[in-house]
């Protein structure tokens, strides 16, 4: 089989509307900005990488199946779960981030709440030394900022669909 240049270059994506692009980048630059507000008043650790993604998803792609919010706040929780379970099983071992990144793929995808940006609380968990019941509590609050200015957001003029209704195709 060959791999072609027009194969790895071909957009998948439709294109969109420069005003539909600016809208979803200055959402995401509340949302952050609002986060890291909420991590300011409160004292808690900001774990923006995976948050920013999760805006990136939200804001830019809100009909993907990945951007709903049972599978923001489940990706999150499972990744959580998975987090702290590899660091009970494995203190201190740079190999528990591996394995809880490979637990929370698999789960997450068992129990349909696929998001990807949840894979990386482990990583974060490992190099920040955030766990336990203060990781749970900062990404809990910041997905549900995040998800709330997402239904704001979209419920602006040009409306957007958000979340998907069951049985509904965007």
């Amino acid at each position: 089989m060959r791999l072609l240049l027009k194969d790895i270059a071909t957009r998948h994506e439709p294109p969109v509307a420069m005003s539909s692009n600016i809208r979803a980048g200055l959402a995401a630059t509340l949302g952050v900005a609002l986060v890291g507000a909420l991590s300011a008043w409160s004292d808690l650790p900001l774990l923006l990488a995976p948050l920013g993604a999760t805006a990136g998803l939200l804001f830019g792609q809100p009909s993907s199946p990945l951007s709903q919010p049972i599978n923001v706040v489940g990706g999150y929780l499972v990744g959580t779960i998975a987090c702290e379970a590899a660091f009970l099983a494995f203190p201190d071992a740079w190999l528990a981030a591996a394995l809880a990144v490979g637990v929370t793929i698999i789960v997450m995808r068992a129990l349909r709440v696929t998001h990807p940006p949840a894979a990386a609380l482990p990583i974060l968990g490992f190099g920040e030394g955030v766990h336990g019941l203060e990781l749970f509590i900062v990404v809990l609050c910041s997905s549900a900022l995040l998800i709330s200015l997402a239904f704001l957001v979209h419920a602006i003029p040009p409306r957007r669909q958000y979340p998907l209704r069951a049985g509904a195709k965007d």
